[in-house]
Order: C-alpha cells, then sequence, then structure tokens
C-alpha cells in the first residue's frame, strides 16, 4: 500500500486538476489512510504534524520544538510535500528528521555538505548523517548528498531547486569570509520565484558588525544584504524564532546558550531558563525575471 502521504497528495493533484476544491469523502479511502484537506496548505499542515510526531525521531531533537518551532518556520517558507528542498550544512541533521520524511514520497531532499577532512566536525557531522540515513532507509532512503566547496559553491544543476534553507549557519560563513560566494551558490541553484529561508541568531538592534562577528549573532540588516546583493528579494520576515529573553551580551558568544551551554556547569540553570538565541527568520525569493548580471 502506498503511503497516506502519496495517496493524499495524488488525491489532492487530482482534485485541482477537477476545479474542485471538496475533499475526497472518507468512505472512498482505504481503511486506516489520510482523507485529503482542502487545500495544499492545510495538505502540508497536516503531514507535518505527521512527520513532528514521528517516532524516528530522536526525544533530544523533539525537545528543542519549543524553541525552533518547525511546524511554523517551514510554514512560513512555504516548503510543501512535493518540492525539491536543499538543506545546506544540516550539522547532526535536526531538521533532517523532519525535512527527508515530509519530502520522501513525493519530492527530494538534498543535503549539502561542505568538503571536509574526515576527523573534523563537519567530516564526523556528514558521516553520521550518512550512516543515520542508511539505516532507515524507510524515512531517509530517497534523500540525496551533495558535496560544496565554500569559496565556490555549487549546490546541483542551475535553477533545479525550489527551495534553499539554511538554519543557523550565515554566522559561521560570516566568520569564514565566505559568506557572499554562499548566496550567490543559493541564488543559481533555485528556480526563478524559488524561496530561500534563513534562520540565524540576532544580534542587538544597533549593533555593529565588527562587534558581534566573533559572538555568533548577525545583525538582520546585515543578513539581507548578503542575500539582495547576490540578487535576492526580501520577501516577508517573521518573529517565529525570536526570544526575548535573549541578552545577546555574553562573554562565549551565543554558544553560551542551549543546547551548546559551552560553559556547562556555570550557570546552567540560568541560560536553560534563557532557552536557545533570538533569532531572526528571513523569507526571500528569486525574482521570476533573474537577472542575467547575477
Amino acid at each position: 500500500m502506498k503511503s497516506p502521504i502519496t495517496l493524499g497528495l495524488a488525491a489532492l493533484l487530482l482534485a485541482a486538476c477537477s476545479g474542485t476544491s471538496t475533499p475526497v469523502n472518507a468512505q472512498d479511502q482505504p481503511a486506516g489512510d489520510l482523507v485529503p484537506p482542502t487545500s495544499a496548505k492545510d495538505f502540508t499542515a497536516t503531514q507535518l504534524d505527521t512527520v513532528l510526531a514521528g517516532s524516528w525521531r530522536s526525544e533530544q531533537n523533539r525537545a528543542r520544538d519549543v524553541y525552533r518551532h518547525p511546524k511554523a518556520t517551514l510554514q512560513f517558507f512555504g516548503v510543501r510535500p512535493d518540492q525539491t528542498v536543499i538543506e545546506i550544512t544540516p550539522g547532526g541533521g535536526w531538521y533532517s528528521e523532519i525535512l527527508a520524511p515530509l519530502l520522501h514520497d513525493n519530492g527530494q531532499y538534498i543535503v549539502a555538505l561542505k568538503k571536509s577532512s574526515a576527523g573534523s566536525e563537519q567530516g564526523k557531522d556528514a558521516q553520521a548523517l550518512h550512516q543515520k540515513f542508511a539505516a532507515d532507509a524507510a524515512h531517509y532512503g530517497k534523500a540525496s548528498f551533495v558535496e560544496f566547496d565554500a569559496k565556490a559553491p555549487v549546490f546541483g544543476a542551475p535553477g533545479s531547486a525550489d527551495v534553499v534553507l539554511t538554519f543557523r549557519n550565515v554566522h559561521n560563513w560570516v566568520m569564514a569570509d565566505n559568506a557572499p560566494a554562499m548566496f550567490k551558490g543559493f541564488y543559481a541553484a533555485l528556480r526563478p520565484g524559488g524561496v530561500l529561508g534563513v534562520v540565524d541568531h540576532r544580534a542587538a538592534d544597533k549593533a555593529s558588525m565588527e562587534s558581534v562577528k566573533q559572538s555568533g549573532y548577525l545583525p538582520t540588516a546585515y543578513v539581507i544584504k548578503l542575500a539582495t546583493d547576490a540578487g535576492f528579494k526580501l520577501d516577508e520576515q517573521s518573529e517565529i524564532n525570536a526570544n526575548p529573553k535573549d541578552t545577546k551580551d555574553y562573554a562565549k558568544g551565543v554558544w553560551t546558550l542551549p543546547p551548546t551551554l559551552t560553559l556547562g556547569d556555570q550557570d546552567k540553570a540560568k541560560y536553560q531558563a534563557i532557552g536557545e538565541s533570538d533569532r531572526m527568520t528571513l523569507r526571500f525569493v528569486k525574482p521570476e525575471a533573474s537577472s542575467s548580471a547575477h
């Protein structure tokens, strides 16, 4: 039997082609299968609920939902189960547990990893992610990997992706001085009309770039400029991942807060009470009439 996601999406597309938004009658569905909702937006929300409740998600990762708001964040970026989505440097794969199963049946999930030595932190993350995917083909078996050079990144065929997502990575590229090249690579990978979704640690208002560059926080205006310089248009900003408890003035930077807690047990309860960082959530669009200048 095909999965509920496959059957639901097929029924939804059939209804769209017939010009009706009436849901399929539950009696017409095989027992236990999902009755498709009346719109692609509702359908995506239902599938996100199913994936977020999935038993394959680790308890440690599930505990981060309260800070990372995955359902609202992915809905804000317009992610759907039938899209081609590239996630840039997913680290330990927190969002992979959501995106790979969501896109498994009808879309394509692509993990973009920086070329790294096997012994480096990124190399170890990449190896662990490969092993995790190989061990659970039912949820990760259709995901694919692409390696890129951060100085001249290529994330696949030009114009092949519907959505490019990156979570808490821009500050690393800024510190490595390759952020402009990365954003140009995102632009090339996306189709015209495609979406770039960015979440990162937000610096205090009026903070200068130089004063926060090593802290992990970034001025929102700086990130917006990186994207618009690459050719993107800022479509919308969201406060989904805001955290007003974050004072952003820690000697060890953003890594003082969970989940890193770089100070160990020192004031641990204090930083756990603050929670994860205050974050900007930005949605950019590659213009339909993309300029050859970019």
